[in-house]
């Protein structure tokens, strides 16, 4: 989808979130499919629509039988975040990449034990659909979501900007490098975040990554294997006083990814 550069912030803005499902909705036990999300002003909400429409006709999980898409008027100040530093890890094999992350995470000060309990949840809720959240100093997940998991959402990367960073960085101009990067941003931007674990549920797509404040965004080029369905989305915190304000910000705050290139003086 390519959506005419406009000024940030200035007049409406509107979520537009769609989900896509085989067997029926997620809630009555479909497989999820696909599901994406961009903010869009008024005059381009038909744009939006089809591309995300587009996005979920045609996902490798699958052809659905339900989709549900929706917009709705953003009433909060938009936040404007610089995108997390990118480096990519080449690997050899799935347990060099698994070894890898999972030093990364050691790095962020999470104790070993967080990290397996981690993997014990992945393993228990292989099929979740959203983020889980481990607190590190309990070992436990925390937010009682169960399959569904927490859906961070109302985030966005203007195309233009998105590709003059890509350009800088020599990455590919794709919708899925883009969407990672700013959800990792947006979550990663909160102070009782650690770090994050992903790798996508997309059987076609087998690089993941491990993301911080201090790390920035490791993408690392092998964690599962090619045709397996299962993803993981784990967000390790830390000092969380409240839970619901926390899961508040990574549902609704409203988040523009925005690259300023004189800026920019880190290197990949």
């Amino acid at each position: 989808m390519k959506r005419e550069e406009r000024k940030l912030l200035d007049g409406n803005y509107y979520s537009v979130r769609m989900r896509a499902a085989k067997n029926g909705a997620h809630e009555h036990g479909g497989k999820h499919i696909s599901g994406g999300e961009v903010l869009s002003n008024y005059g381009n909400l038909k744009y939006a629509v089809n591309a995300l429409l587009e996005k979920g006709l045609n996902h490798s999980r699958g052809n659905p039988d339900f989709m549900q898409i929706q917009f709705e008027l953003i009433d909060e100040p938009i936040k404007r975040m610089k995108p997390l530093q990118i480096v990519t890890n080449e690997v050899d094999s799935i347990e060099e990449g698994q070894s890898f992350a999972r030093r990364l995470l050691e790095k962020e000060g999470i104790q070993r034990a967080s990290i397996e309990k981690a993997y014990q949840f992945m393993t228990e809720y292989s099929g979740i659909r959203g983020a889980m959240l481990i607190d590190i100093q309990s070992n436990e997940r925390i937010d009682d979501r169960k399959e569904k998991g927490v859906r961070v959402s109302r985030m966005d990367w203007l195309d233009t900007n998105f590709e003059k960073w890509a350009n800088c960085y020599m990455m590919p101009k794709n919708s899925r490098v883009k969407e990672a990067l700013v959800l990792a941003t947006k979550v990663n931007e909160h102070p009782a975040t650690v770090a994050e674990l992903c790798w996508s549920d997309d059987p076609e797509y087998i690089t993941g990554y491990v993301a911080s404040k201090k790390l920035g965004y490791q993408r690392i080029t092998k964690l599962k294997e090619y045709g397996d369905e299962r993803g993981c989305r784990i967000f390790f915190v830390n000092g969380l006083t409240d839970l619901h304000t926390y899961i508040h910000y990574l549902e609704k705050q409203p988040v523009f990814v925005e690259w300023e290139e004189e800026n920019d003086t880190r290197s990949n």
